[in-house]
């Protein structure tokens, strides 16, 4: 289905999209995206405080009956499943299996009980599978080698959803680096803006030559609307600009923005052994089936994250 019939359909009936980690980083530039497309989104949320509406329903992914039950209560045309662990220090390295493989898992099984066929489920899987490989374009054929629990967790419900490609539509996105405003400051990017931002004296990092192809979350957000309302299924799509910056490269650009010096001091700490020093993605299949979809420079993502 082109753009055009979807957006024909949606003003004759309403299209319902669930998105899990709605509340997420990504999910709320997803879900704004969607809402001005004209779907109505179902937002999952997670804890048992919050009251249900008709577009927010509770979910415990973790949960085969809650997963039914919340598929069963919305019956959505698209899913988008975007909730997981991920950052890549969490303490607890059953928790990166429980939710990421264990939960996806739940949520498939789920709509062959209750004999949902949505339209489309994207499920975002990370760049982070590819592990330390030294290519400036990493494209989707490249093996994958995972080298902690987070990447090995996504690469693991990887392979499971494969097994599920003839039975639903399924689109696996996997998104490299990214970032922008409301990103939590235990990533990088956002702890480097908000030093600048501070007018910091110093900031102690980790190895500030490490090279990653960080994309803008707005971007990313819109890749992933577009995809969903594209043809493509059964197949997994790399989420990336094709641009490498090193940390040193953002503060430098950052330095210049805000017209600060910051000390830069190296914390043996935040240097992990299993890092990888170069993951740049080739955006070449992602091009090719959403055309329309222009990246942003990332000197103009740090610009829109300082003026935060």
């Amino acid at each position: 289905m082109n753009h055009d019939s979807l957006s024909s359909s949606h003003a004759k009936q309403p299209v319902r999209t669930l998105v899990t980690g709605a509340n997420g980083f990504t999910g709320r530039y997803l879900v704004d995206n969607l809402r001005r497309s004209g779907h109505t989104v179902i937002e999952t949320i997670a804890g048992r405080d919050e009251p249900e509406t008709p577009t927010r329903v509770r979910l415990d992914i973790t949960s085969p009956d809650a997963c039914r039950r919340a598929l069963e209560l919305t019956r959505p045309d698209y899913i988008v499943h975007l909730a997981a662990i991920s950052f890549v220090g969490h303490d607890d390295p059953l928790d990166f299996y429980r939710v990421n493989v264990i939960g996806t898992l739940n949520l498939l099984e789920a709509c062959a009980a209750i004999g949902l066929a949505p339209r489309k489920l994207l499920i975002a899987s990370s760049a982070n599978v590819y592990g330390n490989v030294t290519s400036e374009a990493i494209d989707e054929s490249f093996p994958v080698t995972p080298v902690n629990h987070y990447a090995a967790s996504k690469a693991a419900m990887e392979t499971m959803v494969r097994t599920w490609f003839d039975k639903l539509p399924i689109l696996i996105v996997r998104p490299f680096n990214y970032t922008g405003r409301g990103q939590a400051s235990n990533f990088l990017v956002p702890k480097i803006v908000e030093h600048f931002a501070r007018r910091e004296s110093r900031i102690e990092l980790g190895n500030i030559d490490v090279a990653r192809d960080f994309s803008d979350v707005r971007y990313v957000a819109s890749a992933y609307e577009a995809l969903l309302e594209s043809g493509a299924a059964a197949e997994t799509v790399n989420v990336c600009t094709g641009t490498p910056y090193t940390l040193r490269e953002i503060l430098s650009s950052a330095s210049e923005l805000t017209g600060h010096e910051l000390e830069v001091r190296v914390n043996p700490a935040f240097v992990r052994p299993t890092d990888v020093k170069m993951l740049a993605g080739s955006p070449t299949r992602l091009r090719a089936l959403v055309p329309a979809v222009e990246s942003i420079p990332f000197v103009d993502t740090l610009r829109w994250m300082l003026a935060a």
